[in-house]
């Protein structure tokens, strides 16, 4: 599948799955995927004041964590499903965070923002389905201030065994099979263990940051490896 044809067809999942995106990470990731995120938000020790901007948010929950977090820091939230940002643009309305948020549709490649402009940039299980990892990095480390950090909360690979041929099994069989049991979205399921298969491991990924030009990179692996935390820092170069 060439890059148009992914961006076509991801663009397609998601406005289809969106109304039951939630629910499915919850049952996916067995609620782990909360954890790991307020794991990150630990990590990233958000100051009051500091802006973020938030790639494939979704429906918004991590991007309304940001701004709780920054207390008051100004806080984007960017996806190109436009029924992904509805319902996120409902819960950013309930949370009491609507002043502090704003919502954009647009293409995690070609970000719609001026160089050196956040104190973070984070992406939660979206940059597995971008065409191009290494130039949505790039992006997300031009738009990023200097000393200010890319994070990356991802799916990853287990790499010892059994664990990992019983991580492969669920995730290339059972899972689907919830997508088609629970939100009849078996097609659209099997989309993600699809994205998975090449993605870059822990490793690999961590290395892709540094090829970037990020520093200080950390990577912290989830529950054997199924999903992963990478972190780098950006210098003080102008872009």
């Amino acid at each position: 599948m060439d890059a148009k044809s992914k961006e076509r067809h991801v663009h397609e999942v998601f406005e289809r799955i969106a109304p039951k995106y939630d629910l499915m990470n919850d049952i996916i990731s067995f609620r782990r995927h909360k954890a790991w995120r307020r794991f990150t938000m630990r990590k990233m020790d958000i100051q009051p004041g500091q802006s973020s901007l938030d790639l494939c948010c979704g429906t918004c929950d991590w991007t309304i964590a940001l701004a709780k977090a920054s207390a008051g820091g100004p806080t984007v939230g960017l996806d190109f499903s436009r029924n992904m940002l509805d319902i996120g643009q409902t819960k950013v309305d309930k949370s009491g965070y609507g002043q502090q948020i704003t919502l954009v549709q647009g293409n995690a490649m070609q970000l719609p923002f001026e160089d050196n402009t956040f104190d973070f940039v984070t992406i939660g299980f979206g940059l597995r389905n971008v065409p191009d990892i290494v130039k949505t990095l790039k992006e997300m480390k031009r738009v990023v201030k200097p000393g200010g950090k890319i994070v990356c909360l991802e799916m990853s690979k287990p790499t010892w065994q059994p664990f990992k041929s019983i991580y492969y099994f669920y995730f290339e069989k059972v899972m689907p099979l919830f997508g088609k049991w629970f939100v009849k979205s078996y097609e659209q399921y099997r989309w993600l263990p699809e994205s998975l298969a090449t993605f870059p491991d822990l490793q690999a990924l961590a290395e892709l940051f540094r090829e970037v030009g990020m520093r200080n990179v950390k990577a912290y692996p989830f529950f054997g490896g199924v999903a992963a935390l990478h972190m780098g820092t950006k210098g003080n170069e102008i872009v």
